[in-house]
């Protein structure tokens, strides 16, 4: 007997018959003698909507009203997956995330937890044996008393949270598919799903472009050090024993991993555009003329690349900026010229950045130098590269994006035997 954290995400709540799905793999752990706690998304393609309406409503709209409408999709969702599990004779009660209270900062619409009060869950688990179907994606601040959001994919985050907030023994993420694979299936058929991987190669792997987990909820589980399971909602629940090991894949430390290959996975990102400032004045203080504004403007920006001349008197500076921001970046930069004082903007957004994670490359050299190798065989121009201890990326023409995976996924022993 043990306590689980089971999370649903939208296509696994799309309609009622998918609800009842659902509520069928919660009474399978019920009936094991598990405290359960249920985190759901809205309904599949809701939250759109309800983003659409804000916009619709106002193009400049108050983002606190914001927050009060997106998270309303969720609220449904949990009202309606404890209704169908009363209706099995399961004790169950929905909560919304202030209700808990799930407490956040005030940053609307991309919030960030700051406590959870699980007392309430954890008594009633042990005085009625109920359900607890949680509203994912939302909190309150505690200042303002105002409904937050945790931005798209917060659910996961909110589950995450939530195990750690009760002592959970592991947090399950359902979702359509079943595992964490070393890259996209849909790309590279031969791709593997992984049995278990580090917190930290799922955090590479969910920031450089992996759509598996967000972020913010991997970062959680390694902090807290709570188990994440993924796995498929759409196995028949009365196919699958709760006490063994369903297909899946387990994110946990490091150190419950007996065998590591060099290479974990290869993820890919075509959301990139990269930005150069030609014949800049190599001088102190230029790096903070250019990426301060950007910073002012919340513009993250990804790998830099800088190439200082022969005479040493200017210098070439390379950087990506997500796709969605490529116009506000380049008219943030134009509008420092002056200060910065380049001569020339060059730009593209036909661009991918391909990125290899392991844990094994603490210990291996020459890890990269094999993958700039294989795609100079395959014609591939590398445009920038970026390193860190267990992971390096290369940022392409995005019309290679597909070989290049392909390429380096066969390299290092990653397609299925």
């Amino acid at each position: 007997m043990g306590r689980l954290v089971m999370k649903f995400g939208g296509t696994s709540v799309a309609n009622i018959d998918r609800i009842r799905n659902v509520a069928r793999h919660v009474k399978r752990e019920v009936d094991a003698g598990h405290d359960v706690a249920v985190v759901v998304s809205a309904m599949a393609g809701k939250t759109n909507e309800l983003v659409d309406w804000c916009g619709d409503a106002s193009p400049l709209h108050d983002a606190r009203e914001y927050d009060a409408v997106v998270a309303s999709g969720e609220q449904v969702t949990s009202g309606l997956l404890a209704i169908v599990l009363q209706g099995m004779g399961i004790q169950a009660r929905s909560w919304q995330g202030w209700q808990i209270p799930i407490r956040t900062s005030d940053a609307h619409a991309s919030a960030r937890i700051l406590e959870i009060d699980g007392s309430e869950i954890t008594t009633r688990f042990k005085d009625r044996k109920e359900v607890a179907v949680i509203a994912g994606f939302q909190g309150i601040n505690p200042q303002t008393n105002r409904i937050t959001t945790l931005g798209r994919g917060g659910s996961d985050t909110s589950a995450v949270a939530i195990a750690a907030a009760i002592h959970a023994d592991r947090c399950d993420i359902y979702t359509d598919v079943d595992g964490v694979y070393t890259t996209d299936p849909r790309v590279v058929p031969k791709a593997r799903r992984l049995d278990k991987i580090a917190f930290e190669d799922m955090l590479e792997l969910a920031s450089l472009g992996a759509k598996v987990l967000q972020v913010r909820s991997v970062e959680l589980g390694m902090v807290h050090n709570v188990p994440v399971f993924v796995r498929s909602s759409f196995d028949k629940p009365e196919d699958i024993d709760p006490h063994g090991t369903p297909p899946g894949t387990l994110i946990c430390s490091e150190e419950e991993i007996m065998e590591s290959h060099v290479v974990t996975g290869i993820a890919f990102s075509k959301d990139e555009a990269q930005i150069s400032l030609r014949q800049i004045e190599d001088k102190p203080g230029v790096a903070a003329a250019i990426f301060g504004p950007l910073a002012d403007a919340n513009i993250n920006v990804d790998m830099i690349v800088q190439n200082v001349s022969e005479d040493g008197k200017t210098t070439d500076l390379t950087f990506t900026v997500p796709a969605s921001d490529y116009n506000r970046a380049r008219d943030t930069i134009t509008s420092s010229k002056g200060k910065i004082g380049y001569a020339r903007l060059d730009s593209a957004t036909d661009v991918s950045k391909v990125s290899v994670i392991g844990s094994g490359m603490r210990s291996h050299a020459g890890v990269a130098a094999k993958a700039f190798k294989a795609l100079s065989e395959r014609n591939i121009n590398i445009r920038a590269i970026t390193t860190s201890e267990i992971k390096f990326s290369v940022l392409i023409d995005a019309a290679y994006t597909e070989l290049a995976v392909r390429t380096l996924h066969t390299l290092y022993g990653l397609d299925q035997a």
